[in-house]
């Protein structure tokens, strides 16, 4: 089972504005008709509660929504790319990390969703630069690049029981006893490596029991990939404490784990737990069953269930007690008052009129201009055509852009990059 990923996404890019005239019969001067490229697609994580795995996600390490189309003649605007919808099962994490920002999305419950990577805006066409000085634009706007984000997937399982205990206590048979699950099952420790789910049938209900693999000491710091198996603890609404009743000392391995509980999240601690004494069918364990309840109730644990796994003695009363304390659960969460919900301080701050251009210098005579607009009216333009290249500076100078290189320094003949283009200013 697959239950971590990291990926890397990227939102489509926007569509490139088109430059078109209209050339129409009977239309003379038909002016400036090039339309806007059409939006990228976003890249949206939604939950799916059909899935159980995020294995699909090994097959690739990229994924990337479609590019939006380019503008056309006639003002028409180019055809936004579509998003990239990517299922997870419900209970995954979703945390995502980019240029613009950070965020993290419990995608708890089924057709929860969240955008992590948004789709470039679609540049502007020619007709959108018309003005009363420049009645024939020439100039077009590139698409804006989608955002790009590294995403961790982080999968907890949603089940109504959980299952613990120490390797080999017999947890995947029970499962295979109560669920009809066919977990693999042999009798060494560390039979299972990963989470195993069953449906368990009562008779007039049924709910999801996960078998989570065996812990050992330590399990909270990672030891026996422990950290990772706990987690999956995390969701379930009740715990069936599943001990060999063949150890030495059973009441050690019962604290063992529970410590291991408290150690990797205070809160598992106080999780609703059923006690139940695996390997019954064995006479050694069935003759000190009374001493060990004696044991138990002096801890303060009054019911203990005994059980064989192998046999199926004791199952159904189990699977039973741990459906009726899961619905107690259920109902008690229902109960319980919604907390207050605070509402964030709001800190107003006036937003700039425009961006402003940046100009720093790369070498003697040469000088980079940032600005996101300008970049991306510069991508592609032919600025080896005079008439382009006039109303491109004209640009830069509405935008503020010239003064900008005149304070930091540069003058006419010094080479000027703007994105991926190269410009001698003259």
């Amino acid at each position: 089972m697959i239950d971590q990923v990291r990926i890397h996404v990227s939102g489509g890019n926007g569509g490139r504005g088109a430059v078109s005239f209209r050339r129409e019969k009977y239309v003379p001067f038909g002016g400036p008709d090039g339309g806007d490229g059409g939006d990228g697609g976003s890249v949206v994580f939604q939950a799916d509660e059909n899935l159980m795995t995020l294995q699909d996600y090994g097959r690739s390490l990229r994924y990337v929504a479609k590019n939006g189309e380019s503008g056309r003649r006639r003002k028409q605007t180019g055809k936004n790319g579509n998003d990239l919808v990517l299922l997870v099962p419900a209970g995954t994490i979703v945390t995502w990390t980019g240029e613009k920002g950070a965020g993290t999305m419990d995608l708890e419950s089924d057709g929860a969703a969240v955008v992590v990577a948004k789709g470039g805006d679609g540049g502007r066409g020619n007709s959108r630069f018309t003005s009363s000085t420049n009645r024939a634009p020439r100039l077009a706007e590139g698409g804006e690049a989608g955002e790009e984000v590294d995403v961790q997937l982080d999968l907890k399982l949603l089940a109504d029981v959980g299952l613990v205990g120490l390797p080999n206590a017999g947890k995947s048979s029970l499962l295979a006893s109560g669920s009809g699950a066919n977990p693999r099952v042999a009798s060494y420790a560390f039979t299972t490596t990963e989470p195993n789910l069953g449906v368990v049938d009562i008779g007039w209900s049924s709910f999801v029991l996960a078998d989570i693999p065996g812990l050992i000491e330590g399990a909270h710091e990672g030891k026996g990939l422990g950290d990772q198996f706990l987690r999956h603890v995390e969701r379930t609404a009740v715990l069936i404490h599943i001990i060999d009743g063949s150890l030495p000392d059973v009441l050690d391995a019962w604290r063992s784990i529970n410590n291991e509980l408290a150690l990797h999240e205070a809160r598992l601690e106080e999780k609703p737990q059923i006690v139940a004494i695996n390997k019954i069918d064995m006479p050694e364990v069935q003759e000190q069953l009374s001493e060990l309840r004696e044991s138990f109730a002096a801890e303060g644990v009054e019911e203990v269930f005994a059980v064989s796994a192998v046999t199926g003695e004791g199952v159904t009363e189990l699977m039973r007690a741990a459906y009726t304390r899961a619905e107690a659960e259920r109902e008690a969460r229902k109960r319980a008052p919604t907390p207050e919900v605070i509402e964030p301080e709001v800190i107003l701050r006036p937003e700039p009129d425009r961006i402003m251009p940046v100009v720093e210098v790369e070498e003697e005579g040469v000088w980079r201009l940032r600005h996101p607009r300008i970049e991306r009216l510069a991508d592609g333009i032919n600025l080896t055509d005079m008439a382009v290249a006039a109303q491109f500076w004209r640009e830069l100078g509405h935008i503020g852009a010239i003064d900008a290189l005149e304070r930091a320094g540069a003058e006419p003949g010094d080479w000027i990059l703007v994105g991926k283009t190269e410009v001698i200013w003259r």
